[in-house]
């Protein structure tokens, strides 16, 4: 069971760090879905964790370059104990034969968590320059659905294949 987070006393590089150990949450769990629907062809469900794995590496890495021009090798004050799952997809969502469509409506929702958690995490902080952070990432985040929602307006609802069917794409 996750700590929880005192936001009250975050500084920035404590959101910063926050920020940095979120996306490296989600990298690792996309990672991991990926391997788990496993690749059946090009764009498939698969592609889609592997893309937003890619996604969320370059984001941390992002944060690190600033993180390190901002406080140099300053020992974090927080770790991964202290929350869970606040943009990593929900493992529960994810099944062997999904569509892409349905891959990308699981990381919809993960950006929709992790909007919700800055936009919250922003009102309780007292430092000005977390809130600013904490802002900023929920900028992002509102950025980031709207890129998904608009990868997923050509491809088809459809449902979950067959096993018959897990070799071949879905026809479009």
């Amino acid at each position: 069971m996750p700590r929880s987070i005192d936001f009250t006393a975050l500084d920035l590089r404590d959101a910063l760090d926050l920020a940095i150990l979120i996306e490296e949450e989600a990298r690792e769990r996309y990672t991991e879905l990926s391997g788990r629907v496993g690749g059946r062809y090009v764009g498939d469900a698969s592609d889609v964790f592997t893309r937003m794995a890619g996604n969320e590496a370059k984001h941390a890495d992002q944060l690190n370059t600033r993180r390190r021009e901002l406080f140099g090798d300053a020992p974090r004050r927080v770790s991964t104990s202290q929350f869970w799952q606040v943009e990593a997809p929900d493992q529960g969502d994810v099944r062997v034969f999904m569509s892409p469509r349905q891959a990308f409506e699981v990381a919809l929702d993960a950006e929709k968590r992790a909007f919700a958690f800055y936009e919250a995490a922003a009102q309780k902080v007292a430092d000005p320059g977390a809130r600013d952070l904490f802002l900023e990432l929920r900028d992002e985040e509102q950025g980031h659905q709207a890129a998904i929602e608009r990868l997923m307006q050509d491809l088809p609802t459809g449902p979950d294949l067959d096993e018959d069917d897990a070799d071949e794409p879905a026809a479009q």
